[in-house]
């Protein structure tokens, strides 16, 4: 099902309690299973609220929207089983992270010079890339950040494969850091956090390494926290890279540290439902290398 086809409520509130008290909420937003369901039950049940005694609803409106994971909303409606892309394609010449080199890919041998080679209607095409180990869609080991850190021959499948993924869809927040609020409202133990921003509509411009969405130092202390297997965004890094972070890079700290592995530069998050998808990014087994390009998908 597209993002498009979703429905959310947007509302004022104002709760009274049976034991005295209330609750107001202005520019409320919650998913919506359908046009005709109880906005106020809806409400209720997402802030587990209890002994309410009224709820009252103004300035309602119901628009298609992308849901955002609000408690008693049913997943969406798609076919199980579908893949979702989440990788970049590699290509001679992209720039990924911009000043960092890009690929190189030359023929070793070509179709025309393999017929020589072999029988008659038999060729072959055998091709180098040149490329750092951040290019497209990678993955970081913990070696990329630490000396002695598991390098990517060391990372298990278990950890790589199918995990269960929480998608934060946060491409419309009015502030570049992801803080660690945003992620309160969900069990992540054992799972993927997968971060849409929304910035893979800039990549392969020179927009796209500026004034880009990331994750603070306090989202990744309580993603460790909470013992998330993977955390991967949308954007050009998951740390600050703009000049006044002075080259710190908290996220990548954090993370590789507790061994959460860090995905970067994925693509297509908003088809992404907010739960009930997993995610897989593996990359080959290096040797003392620390980031390398994975094929990253969901299966919804």
């Amino acid at each position: 099902m597209s993002p498009s086809t979703d429905l959310r409520a947007h509302f004022d509130a104002t709760v009274e309690f049976n034991n005295g008290g209330g609750l107001t909420a202005t520019g409320f937003r919650l998913d919506l299973p359908n046009r005709g369901a109880d906005v106020a039950q809806l409400f209720v049940k997402h802030l587990g609220l209890a002994l309410v005694k009224e709820v009252t609803l103004s300035n309602l409106a119901i628009v298609e929207e992308q849901h955002r994971g609000s408690r008693g909303v049913a997943g969406p409606r798609t076919r199980t089983g579908r893949f979702v892309e989440l990788s970049h394609v590699i290509r001679d010449g992209l720039v990924t992270y911009p000043g960092l080199p890009a690929p190189v890919i030359t023929p070793h041998l070509t179709r025309e010079a393999s017929k020589a080679s072999y029988a008659p209607g038999t060729e072959f095409a055998m091709d180098i890339i040149t490329m750092i180990g951040n290019t497209g869609t990678y993955l970081d080991s913990p070696f990329h950040r630490y000396e002695g850190g598991t390098d990517l021959a060391g990372l298990t499948l278990e950890t790589l494969v199918d995990q269960p993924a929480e998608v934060f869809h946060v491409h419309d927040s009015t502030t570049r850091g992801i803080d660690a609020p945003i992620f309160w409202d969900r069990d992540l133990a054992n799972k993927a956090v997968l971060i849409h921003t929304g910035w893979d509509a800039q990549f392969g411009t020179p927009e796209y390494g500026s004034n880009a969405p990331y994750l603070t130092e306090a989202g990744a202390r309580y993603l460790v926290e909470q013992g998330v297997t993977m955390v991967g965004i949308d954007s050009v890094n998951i740390d600050n890279t703009a000049p006044d972070a002075a080259g710190a890079r908290p996220a990548h700290t954090l993370l590789l540290a507790a061994g959460v592995h860090v995905v970067e530069h994925l693509t297509n998050l908003g088809e992404l439902p907010p739960s009930g998808a997993t995610f897989s990014a593996v990359p080959p087994r290096v040797e003392a290398f620390g980031t390398f390009p994975v094929r990253a998908y969901a299966r919804l």
